[in-house]
């Protein structure tokens, strides 16, 4: 029998917070894989030109006080922590510390949103082998496809203000984006059609006259293909289409760090400057009213079901 939920686990990628943890928190990423060292230095410099640090653990570590905050408003009386894959706090930190507080039920939330093998499956892996039953641990379900996730995302495209009495216009077209994936992982992995679903919600509950979903952040092998089309090959047809401007949302992912803010925010702006088209981005859901609540409402479920 499982004991009380009394902690939440917000489990995620995590990102170097200073210049000094760029590259050791490269090198842990690719640990294993096949990563030309020019690609690692790459991406340093993409960390170098957003200000040498990413902003994904302060906006984690946000969402899990707000989360904290919405649970108490609410009765519910727990800490609301974060381990990370590749950076403090590590997840075997994380849950050590919530053992020696004396918890003995996670309730865990993978800040991932779309199922593939190198994020939702290999997060349950590694929580499940960091707890090694220290803690018992039981996972939120998949929320892609919850209709507060959609709508937390279509706030945000409404956020731009291009509604028009409530009709988006006909002449900018949304592409949404999620990070790419090998092909023959992705085959194995419901990540394709996770993340399509995502998009058709949102384009659905906004009546979107044309969307598109693209494929960004593409690293490793370059002989080995991935997920296409990439939004920059996106964004050089739809100029040539006679596209004046475009609206990019990165559904795939659920806060601003290095793959959003340089490689949306900077190298796809680029892309689509020099093609004469305007591109606006929307913002990521981060810890949007609609999120917070769905992730609440989660835990509660779970809570309940413990008993």
């Amino acid at each position: 029998m499982k004991a009380p939920v009394d902690a939440v686990l917000l489990v995620g990628h995590g990102g170097p917070t200073s210049p000094d943890e760029i590259m050791p928190f490269l090198k842990r990423v690719v640990a294993g894989k096949d990563v030309p060292k020019a690609r690692l230095q790459a991406v340093a410099r993409h960390y170098e030109a957003v200000g040498g640090r990413s902003p994904y653990n302060d906006l984690t570590r946000q969402l899990c006080e707000r989360l904290e905050h919405w649970l108490q408003e609410r009765g519910r009386h727990m800490p609301v922590v974060m381990g990370m894959r590749h950076c403090h706090p590590f997840l075997p930190e994380t849950i050590a510390a919530l053992r020696e507080d004396g918890r003995r039920h996670a309730a865990v939330i993978i800040l991932a949103p779309h199922r593939a093998e190198t994020t939702w499956d290999r997060y349950i892996q590694e929580v499940e082998a960091a707890t090694d039953g220290a803690i018992q641990v039981s996972f939120i379900a998949p929320y892609y496809d919850d209709m507060r996730f959609v709508e937390a995302n279509a706030a945000r495209l409404e956020e731009t203000g291009l509604m028009r009495d409530g009709e988006w216009p006909a002449d900018i077209p949304v592409v949404f984006t999620a990070h790419s994936l090998p092909v023959k992982m992705a085959q194995n992995s419901p990540y394709v059609e996770d993340v399509t679903t995502t998009c058709r919600e949102v384009a659905g509950l906004l009546e979107l006259p044309r969307w598109e979903l693209a494929w960004q952040s593409r690293t490793g092998n370059p002989r080995t293909p991935w997920l296409e089309p990439d939004i920059n090959d996106v964004l050089k047809r739809l100029a040539g289409e006679s596209v004046q401007e475009v609206v990019v949302q990165a559904v795939g992912f659920l806060c601003d760090h290095v793959e959003v803010l340089y490689d949306l925010d900077v190298e796809a702006r680029e892309t689509a400057a020099q093609a004469g088209l305007k591109l606006r981005r929307a913002g990521c859901i981060q810890d949007h009213p609609e999120f917070l609540t769905l992730l609440g409402e989660r835990i509660i479920k779970l809570a309940g079901e413990a008993l």
